[in-house]
């Protein structure tokens, strides 16, 4: 299936199951099981997981077609964590995919969790949609391990749900000696870096995405709003917002797509900080013009547009957060030195790793 296919029909899937109506009602009830229910149904939770291991195959490329359409319709589910980042690290050691809902375990809080006698101790915040998983993925003591998640009912896991900005789940798991169902070392190239640059990639496909519903609803709104009996987009002020909002998505379009070819490469660690960078700053510039072009409606629960900018503004904070990443990138470019600056500009991870 080629890129238009896949994502014409992944819109058609999530405008059936992730109208605005129902963003509202998963952010009542915690997420949207329709919209999970039929991706299941299709496969799409489980891209670009191989055929072979119980996935749906595809590329990566794939993948990140399916966030951003789940970008742009605000979807409550757990699609990153399912397939781009949970499913890569269960193929990494060969493993098939489990049933039911899965999740991962930010490495942020790792440093907090042990093994002992194959089972699991120690807590980890901000788990995406940590209530809902039936099966935990994450690296503990330098292994991917596959462990019962909340809704498998073990006794010695407990939760705390809390919520991010745009009320996704970001809960809480104490595990207190939960049996590990799999646990493999991890191969070269599989640590909490990469992990982190798997979670930063998944976010910037969300954000970019919904980046480009936010420029469309924005521009429909200039053009049907009218004032002094002309429409607001032909007012110069309103023109500079949604050129610059614009701009933003383009670039953050433009971001992503260079990280994931640099992935499909076989590198990529330079390029997913340059991403989430540029996304993370189009977010809060986008944020900024389209409110401002919507005026009192974009304030409103009513109006769609705050599913969206919560979203892109909530995903900014997360994998690390921005400055995890202007730290990093900026701490390789001074190791590698003047004369390696615009080789990687140009090169990009064959430079800096």
């Amino acid at each position: 299936m080629t890129d238009t296919a896949l994502r014409d029909v992944a819109t058609e899937l999530f405008d059936r199951f992730s109208g605005w109506e129902m963003v509202e009602e998963a952010e009542r009830c915690g997420w949207a099981e329709p919209l999970w229910k039929a991706l299941q149904d299709v496969g799409f939770g489980d891209v670009p997981v191989p055929e072979e291991l119980g996935g749906a195959g595809g590329d990566i490329a794939d993948a990140i077609t399916l966030l951003r359409v789940a970008g742009a319709h605000a979807a409550a589910v757990p699609l990153a964590e399912a397939g781009l980042v949970g499913g890569w690290l269960l193929s990494s050691v060969r493993l098939g995919l489990p049933d039911g809902v899965r999740t991962v375990l930010p490495p942020v809080a790792q440093s907090d969790l042990h093994l002992d006698a194959g089972r699991l101790f120690g807590t980890v915040h901000a788990v995406p949609w940590g209530h809902r998983a039936e099966h935990v993925v994450g690296i503990v003591e330098g292994a991917v391990i596959l462990a019962p998640g909340p809704a498998a009912g073990v006794a010695e896991l407990s939760v705390t749900r809390t919520l991010n900005l745009a009320n996704e789940a970001r809960d809480t798991l104490c595990f207190d000696g939960v049996p590990v169902t799999e646990r493999i070392v991890a191969p070269d190239g599989i640590d909490y870096e990469t992990l982190w640059q798997r979670i930063a990639l998944g976010r910037a496909a969300l954000m970019s995405g919904a980046l480009d519903a936010v420029a469309a609803m924005t521009l429909r709104y200039s053009s049907e709003r009218e004032q002094f009996g002309r429409p607001i987009r032909q007012f110069q002020a309103v023109q500079a917002h949604l050129v610059a909002l614009h701009q933003q998505a383009v670039a953050a379009s433009a971001a992503v797509d260079g990280a994931v070819e640099a992935v499909a490469r076989g590198g990529g660690g330079f390029e997913i900080a340059c991403a989430k960078i540029l996304v993370d700053r189009a977010a809060q510039l986008a944020a900024r013009a389209a409110h401002q072009t919507h005026g009192a409606i974009g304030m409103t629960q009513e109006y769609p547009l705050h599913y969206l900018t919560r979203r892109i503004l909530a995903w900014r904070d997360e994998a690390g957060g921005h400055h995890r990443w202007v730290d990093r990138l900026g701490a390789a470019v001074v190791a590698a030195g003047p004369d390696a600056l615009y080789p990687a500009i140009q090169a990009g991870s064959e430079v800096i790793k």
